[in-house]
């Protein structure tokens, strides 16, 4: 496949786009500004063999390229975001060329305006909660793991007596047991986690829970039962990463993890770019 795109990593205010200090866009390509309707749209324009429709299907499913993608257009809403109000857009937002850009700048000037009063002076943070793993409830190989424990039987003289129902009975409770003490764990972590989410959550303007992460991204082996996404006035920063740091001594059983400062990902609406057509379909 022949042809570009241009690809979108985000709207800014009142933006000098020098700011940016020649970082790369995805694939290395350069960043430009558009601009109409008072607001600068960050840009770089990419080869349709890497973001056409097919192409960009496939590479969304190899994490090396998602991955490195993700890094390159991070970099640069970061770098717009710490010189102006900067609502980032979602990963492989494509239009035709750059009139289209400048047309929906025109077009959404007003909701564009609202989504950056809103993120100006904010930041978000992130904390992902992990129980530690649970200690195991007996000795390794004292359970067979699943049916009857192995026996030896003489090979000659008299078989000894079948096991009555007593072994098949104890073999049961105990599962039941470790049943009933997985289950209370993980009320116990549900309920810390959801204390400890309305705590952090009386310091922030605005937040949000994502699904659990993926642990081929997160590289962790606990469970994760908590991933939530704060937007905070700068100047609460130091009381909620207090608040996090005194959590973090204080719960049993759980690790966090906070992350920050971020452009606002979490908080800009999916269809804040609502002529935006879907990844791999640049033709809008």
């Amino acid at each position: 496949m022949t042809g570009t795109a241009v690809y979108l990593y985000g709207v800014a205010r009142d933006l000098d786009p020098a700011a940016l200090g020649g970082t790369p866009g995805v694939s290395g390509a350069a960043v430009r500004g558009v601009v109409a309707g008072g607001l600068t749209a960050l840009v770089s324009t990419v080869r349709l063999d890497d973001y056409g429709e097919a192409a960009l299907r496939a590479n969304l499913e190899d994490l090396a390229w998602l991955e490195e993608t993700a890094r390159a257009h991070h970099e640069v809403v970061d770098r717009a975001a710490h010189a102006a109000p900067t609502a980032p857009v979602r990963i492989a937002t494509l239009y035709r060329d750059d009139a289209r850009v400048a047309e929906i700048l025109a077009d959404q000037r007003e909701r564009f305006g609202e989504v950056l009063d809103g993120i100006a002076g904010r930041s978000e943070w992130g904390v992902k909660v992990y129980a530690s793993p649970p200690e195991p409830a007996e000795p390794a190989g004292s359970d067979p793991g699943g049916g009857l424990e192995p026996r030896a039987e003489p090979l000659t003289g008299s078989r000894p007596p079948k096991p009555g129902a007593g072994a098949g009975t104890a073999y049961l409770r105990r599962r039941q047991d470790e049943r009933r003490r997985r289950e209370d764990a993980g009320r116990r972590m549900a309920e810390r986690a959801s204390a400890l989410h309305a705590e952090l959550a009386e310091h922030a303007i605005a937040s949000r829970h994502h699904p659990p992460q993926d642990p081929r991204l997160s590289g962790r082996a606990g469970t994760q039962i908590m991933n939530a996404a704060y937007l905070l006035d700068d100047e609460r920063e130091a009381g909620f990463l207090a608040a996090a740091r005194a959590a973090a001594g204080h719960l049993e059983g759980v690790e966090l993890e906070v992350t920050g400062p971020w452009p606002p990902y979490s908080f800009i609406d999916a269809d804040t770019v609502s002529a935006a057509p879907a990844a791999g379909d640049p033709a809008s």
